[in-house]
Order: structure tokens, then C-alpha cells, then sequence
């Protein structure tokens, strides 16, 4: 069984902002538009939006966006991405090496030293060719490449992948990526979720660790772990047989197929879920959370970090603790926790523990003990 690290890890933000005030404009004018529409059908008036719900309900007041082009357009409300030739980079793909390449270099190794590429993530552009071997490719990896997902906890599974393969001797270096590009899945006309999403793409490069090798200010995985349990109340149905069931398969509606949760839900059931696997995982190892130096939680609703954390420690706990990225990125699904570790871990010390945990979709938790070398 060998020791694992995390050797390198890369993020990658995408420049373009929308900030709470700009997407709820947006968001009423159309309801505007719908409401007079409705007023002569008969049919339900929809309720507008405004930025203190949205930070009250989830803590976010902007996100980075892959493409602003079309999102704040009232007629169109989704960004504007051409599509690629087939010999061309994809979009995921691109956005996938924007992240890898800092991994890599964080590391202090080349693509040609990965064996395995894996891309996970909540959505991806298609189902095949994998994104993952379009970025082996491009990268000069050895080996191979798949991709995965598991909802917001697809970094954190993916990493569970990795660190077990590495530890069994199976593969020698492998590089995770999330490239979480989800505003092209996103209904900006749900009231419920148009605001919660942002677009991010993280990597992290994982290796065995010789013995007597000596790696400062890197990470080892102590442990990784997985969960799941059925559930309804985050789901996305679009996929392979949307078309089939639509009386013209050449017009595809959209509607009901994107995503959408039952947000009061989500937060009762993921927060004991969520404070419930930290609780025990930690204490399979002979700890508990006041023997963590930090945090990196899946930044997907202040409130529902906070709740968890308070729960864990029986008092609420800090920035410094549990940092958080989501009121100026949103929510950017498996990439958020990596985000969070990537930009808050300089001022930790040689045996600093540290807790990866993300949740969201399936119900999924995914979550990885590391101990600073």
C-alpha cells in the first residue's frame, strides 16, 4: 500500500462576472413579459425575483460565468456558445487544460508523467468521445482517460478514485479535473435556482510518495470516502432519451428537463447527512472536527455550511476554519471545495489536518482526510 499526496492543484475562474442585481433585471423583465402573457390565459402569475432573497436564501451576490452573452438577454436567457468543429478543442475541454496545466505546474510535472486522466463533473458537453481523453491528448499523457460524475460531489469521488488506485500500485500519477461549465444547463427562468450557479474548473494532480521522500507544503490523503442514498429532490432529466419522448424529436423542449431541487428539502436532509458523515468519518480516524485546521466544504448555501459546521462543533465556526468562496463564485458544483482548498491552504503547517467534504445530487457525499507534509 503506498503513501498518497496531493501533489498539485490548479484552479481556473472565467473572467466574466453577473452580479445579483444585473441577473435579477433580467429575470423580471421576462417575467414581466410571461405575466402579461398569462393575465390572458388564465394561468398562474409567476413571482419576481429580487438580490436580498437570493442572498438570504444561499449567500451568493455574483458569479463568474463562462460566457455573459446571452444569459441577461430577456428574449434568450442562456449564454451564447458557437459551436466547435469536431477537430477542434471542446469547450469542457479547453476549460478542463485551463486548470490541469496549473495543476501540472504546481506539481512540478509534465502531462507526459500522468498515466490516467480523470474528468468529473456534474455536467459534461457529451457523453463520448470522453472529455478526458481529448485532454489526455492534449496534455501528452500516457495511460488513459475516463470521465465520471457525481453530482457536486464529482471531485471529491473522483479523487476517492484516484488516491485508491495510486495507493494500490495501479497507477503512478493521475491528474483529477472538474471543469463545471453548468450555466449552459441552467433555467435562468426558475426563480428557485437562476441564481445559484457559476461556472469554475479545478484539477489536482495525485502521486505516490517513495518512501523517505519528502514533500513540504503538499498534502497526503489520509483517507478518502464516498456516500449515497437515493433522492429526487435535485435532478436534472436531460439526456439521451429527452428526444424521445416529445411529439416532434426535431424540437426539443426543455422544459421540466433542466435542473431543479426542492430547495427547503435539500437543506433539512443534506445538513444532517452532511454533519452526520463528518462527524463519523473523523472519528474512525480518532479525531474530531476541533482537531481539524480547516475545512473545504462544498460551497453551495452559507446557511447550510454554517448549520453543518455549527452542528459538528457545537458552536458556529469562521472564515478561517471553513473558508468560503461562494459569495463572490456562486455555487460551482464538484469545483467549489477545490477552490476553496486551492486558495486557502498557503498558511497551513506540517501535520495541519484538513477535510475535503462535498455533497449535493444523488444524495452524494464524497469527502478526503489530509494531512499537510
Amino acid at each position: 500500500m503506498h503513501r498518497v499526496i496531493i501533489s498539485g492543484i490548479g484552479a481556473e475562474i472565467p473572467e466574466p462576472v453577473i452580479t445579483n442585481e444585473e441577473l435579477v433585471a433580467s429575470f423580471n423583465s421576462w417575467v414581466d413579459t410571461e405575466n402579461a402573457r398569462r393575465a390572458t390565459t388564465g394561468e398562474t402569475l409567476l413571482q419576481k425575483s429580487d438580490s436580498d432573497f437570493i442572498v438570504h436564501a444561499s449567500g451568493v451576490k455574483s458569479r463568474h460565468v463562462i460566457e455573459r452573452e446571452g444569459i441577461l438577454d430577456p428574449t434568450r436567457m442562456t449564454p451564447r456558445i458557437p459551436a466547435r468543429p469536431d477537430d477542434a478543442v471542446s469547450l469542457e475541454a479547453e476549460f478542463g487544460l485551463a486548470s490541469a496545466r496549473k495543476a501540472l505546474a504546481h506539481a512540478g510535472v509534465d502531462g507526459s508523467d500522468i498515466d490516467l486522466v480523470i474528468c468529473s463533473a456534474s455536467h459534461h458537453q457529451r457523453p463520448y468521445p470522453a472529455i478526458a481523453i481529448e485532454m489526455q491528448e492534449a496534455i501528452g499523457a500516457k495511460g488513459a482517460g475516463f470521465d465520471m460524475g457525481l453530482g457536486c460531489s464529482s471531485a471529491a469521488a473522483a479523487l476517492h478514485v484516484a488516491v485508491n488506485l495510486v495507493r494500490a500500485g495501479v497507477h503512478k500519477r493521475i491528474l483529477v479535473s472538474t471543469p463545471e461549465i453548468i450555466t449552459g444547463h441552467l433555467n435562468f427562468r426558475d426563480r428557485q435556482t437562476h441564481f445559484i450557479f457559476g461556472d469554475a474548473s479545478v484539477a489536482m494532480v495525485v502521486e505516490g510518495l517513495a518512501q523517505g521522500e519528502k514533500r513540504p507544503g503538499r498534502f497526503e490523503v489520509l483517507d478518502t470516502r464516498i456516500w449515497t442514498q437515493m433522492s429526487n429532490n435535485i435532478r436534472t432529466n436531460l439526456g439521451y432519451h429527452t428526444r424521445t419522448a416529445q411529439d416532434d424529436p426535431y424540437m426539443i423542449n426543455l422544459e421540466g428537463n433542466l435542473i431543479k431541487q426542492v430547495g427547503n428539502k435539500v437543506f433539512k436532509e443534506v445538513t444532517v447527512a452532511g454533519q452526520k458523515f463528518i462527524v463519523e468519518f473523523l472519528a474512525e480516524h480518532g479525531l474530531t472536527p476541533d482537531g481539524i485546521r480547516r475545512f473545504w466544504l462544498h460551497q453551495a448555501n452559507a446557511r447550510m455550511n454554517a448549520m453543518i459546521l455549527k452542528l459538528s462543533f457545537g458552536h458556529d465556526v469562521d472564515h478561517d476554519r471553513a473558508p468560503m468562496v461562494l459569495e463572490r463564485l456562486g455555487n460551482t458544483a464538484g469545483a467549489g471545495a477545490i477552490v476553496a482548498l486551492s486558495e486557502n491552504h498557503a498558511d497551513m503547517k506540517a501535520g495541519d489536518f484538513g477535510l475535503i467534504c462535498a455533497f449535493g445530487a444523488g444524495y452524494s457525499i464524497g469527502g478526503a482526510l489530509l494531512r499537510m507534509l
